[in-house]
């Protein structure tokens, strides 16, 4: 019997789901990434943290962190370089409430 999963934390929400090309005229032409994925790229690509402090922020492993982390740039680099359009939805995570030390709505070293 496998180990249940554990939930990735979340501290916030995109506050847009689609990003693609103004162009696009095919329905099916598009990459899903999900909201754990998308938190790794805004903590490490855009808040500065490395790998371990992203872990320690998700709760999660920091080779869990490093997989994620490399499927999300994968549907970035598809997003880009393809012109596919980008759908963030769904994945296994927990929003964060805002209350911990550690948490990215208020807590983590940027919000200080």
């Amino acid at each position: 019997m496998s180990r249940p999963r554990i939930r990735r934390k979340v501290c916030r929400l995109p506050k847009s789901s689609k990003f693609g090309p103004l162009n696009q005229t095919k329905k099916n032409h598009y990459v899903d990434m999900t909201v754990d994925e998308y938190e790794t790229i805004r903590l490490i690509d855009l808040e500065g943290f490395t790998q371990a402090e992203c872990a320690l922020q998700m709760n999660v492993a920091r080779t869990t962190v490093q997989r994620i982390y490399a499927d999300a740039r994968i549907k970035l680099a598809q997003s880009l370089v393809k012109g596919k359009t980008l759908n963030i939805e769904g994945g296994d995570y927990r929003l964060c409430d805002g209350l911990e030390k550690s948490c990215g709505c208020g807590g983590c070293r940027k919000h200080r």
